[in-house]
């Protein structure tokens, strides 16, 4: 039976399967351009077309004046989600954090105080983050999770976290100014409740925070976010939309956790009641 797939999905695929079987090695080239043309007899724009796929797979990327390399695709480790970790400023602990990556000649990076550190013993995974608030207009989707009206305020903190230098995870948070305007925990990143997370901030305000819901999803990279978690624009990463709520099923917080699908797994722990 004859291949109905079009040229360039072929070409592409043989590419993955030669990469996932081994035959081309982390770090090698890619065949150029003239090569792939002789070997399926296609044209300039069929194997750039394949190649383009192969990157927003993340199997491979351009070098400029080199070519185009297979890029290392093994997971550098787990992101935990569980009922301590959902509430942390880094929304998951790290577990097993890139070995390979840890071993790279060059200094050691200490524990900053703007964050923690994970693991145990000498592969702990030194954790930083930066984080930036102001005030916007809720847009449509996040004022539909919040329960408010569109262009309600809300204040949008984007955060962006690095482990051992190596960027990790992306995250944008917004709460309803409605709740927090006024109070010392307005700031999630300032003031004497600074960095306690959603429930320990808002618990300083009298509200109490009894659930969170996770949504996971994926979609492609937008330019800022490859830009940011070092991928290509287009590639694939996980998405987790986050919400808390507080003893009375109201939404106090939505956020969106973005990493990378290709590099990171979420791990889920499901304790069963009898």
């Amino acid at each position: 039976m004859a291949d109905s797939r079009p040229v360039y999905l072929r070409i592409a695929d043989d590419l993955r399967r030669q990469i996932d079987e081994g035959r081309l090695a982390v770090g090698d080239r890619i065949p150029s351009r003239s090569e792939l043309k002789r070997a399926y007899e296609a044209s300039d724009q069929t194997v750039d077309r394949a190649v383009r796929v192969l990157k927003a797979a993340g199997y491979a990327e351009g070098q400029f004046g080199r070519g185009v390399f297979v890029t290392d695709r093994a997971p550098l480790g787990t992101l935990l989600r569980s009922t301590g970790a959902v509430d942390s400023p880094f929304a998951a602990e790290i577990r097993e954090y890139g070995v390979a990556a840890l071993r790279r000649p060059g200094p050691t990076v200490p524990v900053q105080p703007t964050g923690p550190a994970f693991g145990h013993g000498p592969g702990r995974t030194a954790l930083t983050w930066e984080a930036s608030s102001s005030e916007t207009p809720a847009p449509a989707p996040i004022a539909e999770r919040l329960g408010i009206g569109p262009g309600e305020p809300v204040l949008c903190t984007q955060y962006e976290y690095l482990a051992n230098r190596h960027p990790v995870q992306l995250a944008t948070s917004w709460e309803p100014l409605t709740i927090t305007e006024g109070t010392d925990v307005v700031l999630p990143e300032r003031g004497p409740y600074a960095r306690r997370g959603v429930r320990g901030r808002l618990a300083a305000i009298g509200i109490r925070v009894v659930r969170a819901r996770e949504l996971v999803g994926s979609r492609p990279a937008t330019t800022p976010e490859a830009e940011a978690l070092g991928c290509a624009a287009g590639q694939c990463v996980t998405v987790v939309e986050r919400t808390h709520f507080d003893g009375d099923d109201r939404a106090v917080e939505t956020s969106d956790i973005v990493v990378r699908a290709d590099r990171w797994r979420l791990e889920y722990g499901i304790t069963f009641t009898s």
